[in-house]
């Protein structure tokens, strides 16, 4: 055998990882760095509750771009999963007695029902038609809401205790109760991370390039969009019987259009189709509702402002447009 067809020349190249390993190398050490940052953000002079607040809705943000990002659905609706599992928890936290755990459990399974009736109905159509039947059926229970006894009206839920986390943990506390926010929000972000890098996820991506050719190659489509649809529901059900915990309150504003509306903007902020372009695109709204509420309504038309600017100079939105930078340089 000639050894020049087994042994590497002198000038052959080293052996390098595949781009998609380093990839995934490459964001399992931004998010280690994340989760480290705010692990240490409440003594560095920011409020444990903002910080809750900000990782509740980049929880919710990254469950809705897992359905818009990577399968290419655009719900308008996803409110109705929000704000429907926070009553729920809420209810069930205040009224029935629940721990939190299960409260937040109570929520996240009711909002996987309700996106698996919503789903079934949503997915027979495509693109503007989908997204107005989910945005009649995110009105129908806003109505709901409104109506049923155990929600309180205008008044919502109010006052919903914070009885110790699994008997142990004391979740009247903010630092402690941040902290099990922070292993919630990672858990479910490991959730998605995981479901957009398997097989799985592989074949939501093909339906959203190219779906016809998706169901020539033998997928059924429509289960995995179901799939999809359900597991983004629930998780944003545990966003937001997360957050009826943390601020102690269900209210229909967290089941209105405009939260709908609010959760689309955090995505395209940051970066629609990106991993963590949701959860810099929830920061920077959040930070800008919180830090400039002294502006009243202005703050409206500030986030307008800002959104077109977004749009303009960072077409693929903030974490999308920095990713796209980057990966020539690191390619050659």
């Amino acid at each position: 055998m000639n050894a020049s067809a087994t042994t590497p020349s002198a000038g052959a190249a080293p052996v390098t990882a595949p781009p998609e390993a380093a990839s995934h190398n490459r964001g399992f050490l931004l998010f280690a760095v994340f989760v480290a940052a705010m692990a240490v953000a409440p003594f560095v002079g920011l409020y444990p509750v903002f910080l809750m607040k900000v990782l509740c809705f980049a929880l919710f943000a990254c469950a809705f771009n897992l359905l818009i990002g990577y399968v290419g659905l655009l719900s308008f609706g996803h409110a109705m999963f929000f704000g429907f599992a926070a009553y729920v928890s809420a209810h069930a936290v205040k009224v029935w007695g629940w721990t939190p755990e299960l409260g937040i459990l109570a929520g996240a399974g009711t909002a996987a029902v309700l996106g698996l009736v919503a789903g079934s109905l949503a997915i027979r159509r495509q693109g503007i038609y989908f997204a107005m039947v989910t945005l009649a059926l995110s009105q129908m229970v806003f109505f709901f809401c409104l109506q049923a006894p155990f929600t309180g009206g205008e008044d919502g839920i109010q006052a919903v205790p914070r009885r110790p986390l699994f008997g142990l943990i004391d979740t009247k506390n903010d630092l402690a109760m941040f902290y099990v926010v922070l292993a919630i929000f990672v858990t479910g972000f490991a959730i998605i991370y995981r479901t957009i890098h398997s097989p799985f996820g592989q074949v939501l991506k093909a339906i959203r390039e190219n779906e016809p050719r998706a169901i020539s190659l033998g997928y059924q489509v429509d289960r995995y969009k179901l799939v999809a649809f359900v597991l983004s529901a629930t998780l944003a059900g545990v966003a937001g019987a997360t957050k009826s915990l943390v601020f102690q309150l269900a209210s229909l504003t967290d089941v209105t259009w405009q939260m709908s509306g609010e959760v689309v903007l955090m995505t395209l902020v940051g970066g629609m189709g990106t991993v963590f372009g949701p959860v810099v695109g929830a920061a920077v709204i959040i930070s800008m509702q919180n830090y400039l509420a002294a502006l009243g309504d202005w703050v409206l038309i500030v986030q307008g402002v800002i959104f077109v600017v977004v749009v303009l100079l960072f077409r693929r939105g903030i974490v999308g447009e920095i990713a796209a930078r980057i990966r020539p340089k690191s390619a050659s």
